[in-house]
């Protein structure tokens, strides 16, 4: 694995620090109106993306997730602007304001989504990864779900397909605890998600999430043997989420005295005690990467405040292209 260095720890304080800034902001939008539908945020999860950064090469891996999906296509290169842009429902965003909060997709990076459907991606980034194996590109596929997919069919016959393939995927359950609002102790007989990987013989376990040296520690390890082409991991990401399961969450199903509990080890604050303990920058050197975020969080806010709407013809353009029928221009 590639080392862990002060510029890493620096890195990955003001990665996390910048997602979770963006995404501050992206709840002050929600409660104004400007970011419409529904809006699951990341906040406290960051270790999860960090860890995996790291491990990955971003010059032919990939990444597929769920609905909380805002800060993965960042970490992976693309422009937050046109992030921001496409919650705010702009022209300018990932998907030209068509998409929305719960579907950011940026090919050009290798992240393909933002899947709205609970579990739709387990299926889709096994088949990403069934890709790559018939081209032989050498990339593997980071296939994101939470702790309710876990419990859909379709992973069973995704896994199973992998392992029989033996497919570059490497499948992760982000194990928040809840799901929406149902602790994981309600929907199953059993509280080792991982252990849903015994039943195929695929190598699988658990992972101290809220520490992004762990997760890097376990993600290159599967990275590596699904690259070497023995096939796929399964490992249960164990973290927490400090906000609902979306905004609209009441979350009446947890107290303020346990989510209180779980920011004693925020993963940002693991990482900035890390820093200072061996004297990696200073506090004037930690306010100016705080300064640098803030500044960031408010060019994208800009950009996405004075971008333009998408024009109504663009409904029509972005469905499907038709040679012989003429009464549509098309201009996408």
């Amino acid at each position: 694995m590639k080392p862990i260095t002060k510029e890493v720890y620096l890195k990955w304080y003001e990665d996390m620090q910048f997602w979770r800034k963006f995404e501050d902001k992206l709840a002050a939008l929600y409660i104004q109106q400007k970011v419409r539908g529904f809006l699951h945020l990341y906040n406290g999860q960051e270790a999860v993306l960090a860890g995996a950064l790291h491990a990955m090469d971003l010059s032919k891996d990939k990444m597929i997730t769920a609905y909380r999906n805002h800060v993965q296509p960042i970490g992976m290169g693309t422009d937050p602007k046109r992030v921001m842009a496409e919650l705010l429902g702009k022209a300018t965003g990932t998907s030209k304001g068509m998409g929305g909060s719960m579907h950011i997709f940026d090919k050009e990076h290798g992240f393909y989504g933002g899947h709205g459907i609970v579990g739709a991606q387990i299926p889709v980034g096994a088949g990403i990864a069934f890709a790559d194996k018939y081209f032989n590109t050498g990339g593997v596929t980071m296939t994101y779900f939470g702790d309710g997919a876990a419990r859909q069919g379709s992973l069973h016959e995704a896994f199973n397909m992998a392992m029989l393939w033996k497919l570059p995927v490497v499948f992760i359950v982000e194990n928040n605890g809840y799901a929406m609002g149902t602790s994981v102790e309600r929907t199953a007989n059993h509280t080792d998600i991982w252990k849903l990987g015994l039943g195929y013989e695929m190598p699988c376990g658990p992972v101290d999430a809220m520490n992004p040296i762990k997760v890097a520690e376990a993600m290159h390890e599967a990275i590596e043997r699904a690259r070497r082409g023995d096939g796929p991991t399964f490992l249960e990401m164990k973290t927490y989420r400090y906000r609902g399961h979306s905004m609209s969450d009441a979350q009446h199903y947890r107290t303020k005295e346990e989510v209180d509990e779980y920011r004693k080890i925020d993963p940002i604050t693991q990482v900035l005690d890390i820093i200072k303990e061996n004297n990696y920058a200073t506090e004037a050197e930690i306010e100016a990467i705080d300064q640098r975020v803030k500044d960031l969080v408010d060019e994208c806010e800009k950009f996405a405040e004075e971008s333009p709407y998408p024009e109504v013809n663009q409904l029509y353009d972005v469905v499907y292209e038709q040679e012989n029928y003429p009464f549509i221009p098309h201009k996408l």
